[in-house]
């Protein structure tokens, strides 16, 4: 069975700098009917593990480590029995929400997940965070962009660990080079495509 992509969306916190804002996540799995991995798990451990249902978790991979984005791994952890995936670069955002639980896994530029006959190719995108990731799914057409990249432009910069200039570059040298129809599946709100946001990025601030 070819992999699927599901989307179940969760809501919470977003907790940082001593701010605190109510947001909905996209919750992402991709696989099929007997494995599944989880990109990014929101809030609610139990809608996670109900959505994966008796399937095989192969890992939980976080595209940063903003709370809104890791708070419910390692309750899906234990539940699941699945590895937690960072990159190591976003260690000190973990560890702000979870400094007594490691993840169990690093992240690295280049690296291969592989599910469900389909792979996910791991890209470094820091900015938004030092160690936020997009995962390239080429054969299904889909990028995975966490908070790098949204429909309507880059993610948020103005906040610790975050730069502005570092997420340009990382969604100009990294994403833009995907082909234009490639879909963007966000962390929040409505996807969109390469192509759309390359074209749009003609009115972006200069970094």
């Amino acid at each position: 069975m070819t992999a699927t992509v599901q989307n179940v969306v969760t809501s919470g916190v977003f907790e940082l700098d001593g701010g605190s804002w109510d947001v909905d996540n996209n919750v992402w799995l991709v696989g099929d009917d007997s494995e599944v991995i989880v990109i990014d798990a929101a809030h609610d451990a139990a809608a996670i593990a109900d959505a994966v249902g008796g399937r095989k978790v192969l890992a939980i991979v976080c595209t940063h480590a903003h709370n809104d984005h890791v708070n419910a791994a390692p309750e899906l952890a234990a539940k699941t029995g699945a590895p937690i995936l960072l990159h190591p670069e976003d260690r000190v955002v973990w560890n702000l929400t979870h400094p007594d639980r490691a993840p169990d896994g690093d992240l690295a530029e280049e690296q291969t997940l592989s599910v469900a006959g389909t792979t996910l190719r791991v890209l470094h995108t820091p900015g938004h965070a030092p160690g936020a990731v997009c995962l390239h799914a080429e054969d299904l057409g889909i990028v995975f962009t966490g908070d790098t990249l949204f429909h309507g432009g880059p993610g948020a910069t103005g906040r610790s660990y975050s730069d502005y200039p570092t997420i340009v570059r990382s969604i100009r040298d990294k994403l833009f080079a995907l082909a234009d129809a490639t879909s963007v599946r966000t962390g929040h709100g409505e996807s969109t495509t390469i192509g759309a946001e390359k074209a749009r990025s003609a009115t972006w601030p200069t970094p």
